[in-house]
């Protein structure tokens, strides 16, 4: 392999942990801003898990 070949795949993969840190940064920021809105809201009213069905559903058939 010649140096420039090499030089190339390392400068590829430089680029690639760049955009990938980046990406990262991006990410954590995101969860942090949703964090942020979850702790500044108001608690639920809602009783927790799922509320069973009011009516039986109609046969289709």
């Amino acid at each position: 392999m010649s140096e420039t070949q090499h030089d190339n795949g390392d400068n590829a993969k430089s680029k690639k942990a760049a955009r990938l840190a980046e990406q990262l940064r991006a990410n954590l920021q995101r969860r942090k801003a949703q964090a942020r809105a979850r702790r500044a809201g108001q608690a639920d009213s809602r009783a927790e898990g799922l509320l069973g069905s009011t009516k039986p559903a109609e046969d289709a058939g």
